[in-house]
């Protein structure tokens, strides 16, 4: 059982490493010849071909728990992936890629409104606080009055990317049980990468890629790195570590181990960019994370089963 667990940690953790490097990965092309659409469309579109295989093969043939959550696949693929992911390499564009993280984390206490005001399910005193301390967070990691104020068109893309991370939680929630993780992850990236397609194609959002050489990590690199890196490490071995992890772990506990992603996102962004986000915003996101701690400890201690392993989706920047 230890040995269970110690995997599962192991797991969860590269899972929370890898998830990271997104931002850092797509610094380079998003402040090139990219457009952060084009950017999401080649990371989901590659991963989604390479995890359909493996989407087919955890099927087995159930093709009608996939037509029976057809509309949940979709509109996860529009507002959970499409619209979080553009959104936060928007946001990258702007700001530090953990500061653009954090405010994307922010969506866990978008989902405690939205579940209030829409379905009548009042926050208990843990989940108040916990969304309290998330917001005063905010205030210090926003550094309004500080020299490390943040550009505006910035922190509206951070903010934009939290309504896509809550509408992936509200979504991913609704999903039927039977339908394995890795098939909504498939779909849900097909989705989103063919709807950001059309939408760059009409002229509606801008696309743009070049084949030009990027400075990553203080070189001259090829453009394909970072889209490897990105598509690859970024989504395919994310993914499926977490889901490795979390069926080691438990849904409880892998949850958790997800909140250190802004801290590796923060570590790597400053070994390899050179970025590192000022002292008070730091405190800031000390404070956001407790909050969203507070906040899916409050969600989990009411939830009986999610401490079994299950065939969870992910969280963060997905």
């Amino acid at each position: 059982m230890r040995e269970r667990s110690g995997a599962g940690l192991g797991l969860a953790l590269l899972s929370a490493i890898t998830f990271a490097t997104s931002g850092t990965f797509a610094r380079p092309l998003i402040t090139g010849e990219w457009s952060a659409v084009a950017v999401v469309i080649a990371r989901v579109g590659i991963a989604a071909l390479v995890l359909a295989v493996p989407a087919v093969l955890a099927l087995r043939g159930r093709w009608a728990v996939l037509r029976r959550n057809a509309v949940s696949v979709v509109l996860f693929g529009l507002l959970g992936v499409a619209t979080a992911q553009a959104c936060f390499f928007n946001a990258v564009r702007y700001l530090p890629v953990g500061v653009a993280l954090l405010l994307e984390y922010l969506g866990i206490v978008l989902v405690v409104g939205w579940m209030w005001l829409v379905h009548g399910q009042r926050p208990r005193l843990l989940t108040v606080a916990g969304s309290v301390t998330a917001l005063c967070g905010l205030v210090l990691v926003l550094d309004l009055t500080g020299a490390g104020r943040l550009d505006p068109v910035g922190v509206l893309w951070g903010l934009g990317a939290g309504v896509g991370l809550a509408g992936y939680f509200v979504i991913a929630g609704r999903i039927d049980a039977g339908l394995p993780s890795v098939v909504m992850a498939s779909g849900g990236m097909a989705v989103g990468a063919l709807a950001l397609l059309l939408l760059g194609g009409i002229g509606a959002l801008p696309l743009a890629a070049g084949t030009a050489d990027v400075t990553f990590g203080g070189h001259r690199v090829s453009w394909l790195v970072p889209i490897a890196g990105l598509s690859l490490i970024a989504a395919v071995v994310a993914y499926l570590a977490g889901v490795a992890g979390t069926r080691l772990l438990g849904a409880r506990l892998s949850s958790f181990v997800g909140l250190t992603e802004v801290m590796f996102a923060v570590l790597i962004a400053w070994l390899v960019l050179d970025e590192l986000p000022s002292l008070i915003q730091l405190a800031g996101g000390v404070l956001i994370l407790g909050g969203v701690a507070l906040v899916r400890a409050d969600e989990l201690r009411g939830t009986p089963s999610a401490s079994a392993p299950a065939e969870p989706v992910l969280a963060g920047d997905r």
